[in-house]
């Protein structure tokens, strides 16, 4: 069973910065598409940046330029920076790891 787990979510004002962290368990992390999607309460999950085995990288139009998405391979880690947030930001943020294996989500409020 391959395990993914964020972490580095909070509570932060407009304006501001975090990054999360995403830890997944299988030894050939390297070769899996890695992808974070967020769910606002009411609204639908939607897909935020991913970042492919050969480092290709897309990003929904909401976060361009403010968003960064990156992996570390050799530490089986995935990594969202998040500047310049917006409350709209606020939901909680899903690690995907290939395309199928979820975490358990990390919550991110922004708000003054």
């Amino acid at each position: 069973q391959v395990q993914v787990v964020e972490s580095g979510g909070g509570l932060v004002q407009p304006g501001g910065s975090l990054r999360l962290s995403c830890a997944a368990s299988p030894s050939d992390f390297s070769r899996y598409v890695a992808g974070w999607h967020r769910q606002a309460p009411g609204k639908q999950r939607e897909l935020v940046a991913t970042i492919a085995s050969g480092g290709s990288i897309n990003y929904a139009d909401s976060v361009k330029g403010r968003f960064t998405i990156s992996r570390n391979n050799a530490k089986n880690t995935v990594y969202l920076q998040m500047n310049s947030l917006l409350p709209e930001d606020t939901a909680v943020y899903y690690c995907r790891i290939g395309g199928k294996y979820w975490g358990q989500g990390t919550q991110v409020t922004v708000s003054s």
